[in-house]
């Protein structure tokens, strides 16, 4: 199988700007480049699907550049529906910061900052040197900006795919980077670039773009209630990351095997057989779950992740130490809990019940366990003893809803 089909396999490739790529793909060493901008301080599981075929690409013989984009995370690109919120110059300089030193640590690619070379074109030459290869009605028939049109977009938000054009010229130019890899959504971008290079050089470049990673019903893989899960262990926990993809629909779980991990076509296809024949056993989750955290934390991290989904799951919770608590419900709102509590009042004040009749029906139904106990007593008191370390108290509803609460000073 060649790179190119096995990227194809993988799920990898969406849109290739010409048919000439794949060749180029299986029988040379090109430089590509992908892009982030420092939008937070941190890559999350979004960004891991680009930067690992970058990875791939590395091992097959070619040479990846990293892009931050110093300048491009100035203004902000163009969102489907608004315009993003504009970064302080102190955000994006922090930020910069902390991807760069993530990057370096996780891959270990070149990295460059697209302010370097872009801070010093002023705005005529701007306008003289690259504006003007632009046309207009070229720049509206993109697809961001044509979803943009009827909700008005800001003219800084237009210049957007200038200014990454610019890049993937002046990477052509300084790096011989003849190649942009990226998501879906940077299509027209990565056109334009292409174009600019073509007009300004009269030589040819080339980009290929990914499919966004989804779950079954379309959302955005990693996005829960609104938070994205970090690669940054300190934002996102190895434990909150695990159950995450421990939790992964079987209906999608191949596919996130053959984008996020390095495993064999051989030992993807056994798994598949695997979800099909006997998927409560749920192989390929515990597989994916573990592939990524040794790619992310290391063999460590995915002992203790696995240690506290194993305590968590048979209720040992006294063998759980105060940091484990705490790592475990790191992302998790914690209630304040007041000592010689009913047991009928706690549920309500830690919103595991919205009324008395509930949490009776909830108690007297045994779905309610407190440390991994089970509790049937409606006039049960929750004194100090109730308190793990002295601090915490967690209770469960049902089989998988979990609550901590931390006793009030």
């Amino acid at each position: 199988m060649t790179l190119y089909e096995e990227l194809k396999w993988r799920g990898l490739i969406k849109d290739i700007s010409s048919k000439d790529l794949i060749d180029k793909l299986n029988n040379d060493k090109l430089t590509f480049y992908i892009g982030t901008d420092p939008t937070a301080d941190s890559l999350h599981i979004g960004h891991l699907s680009s930067f690992l075929i970058s990875k791939r690409l590395k091992e097959a013989g070619h040479n990846p550049i990293l892009l931050i984009g110093g300048a491009t995370g100035r203004i902000g690109d163009p969102r489907p529906t608004t315009e993003r919120e504009m970064k302080t110059i102190e955000e994006v300089e922090h930020n910069i910061e902390c991807l760069t030193k993530q990057v370096k640590e996780l891959f270990g690619f070149e990295i460059v900052n697209n302010y370097d070379w872009s801070k010093d074109i002023n705005f005529i030459d701007f306008l003289r040197d690259y504006g003007k290869y632009f046309n207009v009605n070229y720049m509206l028939d993109k697809d961001i900006i044509r979803r943009r049109l009827e909700t008005g977009i800001t003219y800084t938000e237009f210049s957007y795919m200038i200014m990454q054009a610019l890049d993937f010229l002046h990477l052509y130019e300084t790096k011989n980077c003849i190649m942009q890899v990226a998501g879906s959504d940077q299509w027209g971008n990565i056109t334009a670039g292409i174009d600019l290079i073509r007009k300004k050089t009269g030589k040819e470049a080339y980009g290929f773009t990914m499919p966004l990673v989804t779950t079954k019903d379309g959302t955005k893989f990693g996005k829960s209630e609104g938070n994205a899960l970090w690669l940054d262990k300190n934002k996102t926990s190895p434990y909150t990351m695990y159950q995450y993809l421990l939790n992964a629909e079987d209906e999608k779980v191949i596919d996130y095997l053959k984008v996020f991990t390095f495993l064999p076509i051989e030992e993807i296809n056994r798994l598949e057989l695997e979800v099909k024949n006997n998927p409560h056993l749920r192989e390929a989750q515990k597989t994916l779950a573990k592939e990524v955290i040794i790619f992310l934390h290391g063999e460590e991290e995915y002992k203790k992740a696995l240690n506290l989904t194993e305590s968590l799951f048979n209720n040992k919770f006294d063998d759980l130490e105060i940091s484990d608590i705490e790592d475990i419900f790191k992302n998790e709102k914690i209630s304040e809990v007041d000592v010689n509590n009913n047991i009928v009042d706690l549920l309500i004040k830690m919103k595991i019940a919205s009324s008395k009749r509930e949490a009776r029906e909830f108690i007297s139904g045994n779905a309610i366990s407190i440390n991994g106990n089970k509790v049937n007593d409606l006039e049960l008191i929750i004194d100090e003893s109730y308190f793990l370390h002295k601090k915490y108290i967690i209770i469960r509803r049902g089989k998988k809803n979990y609550y901590i609460g931390k006793k009030a000073n």
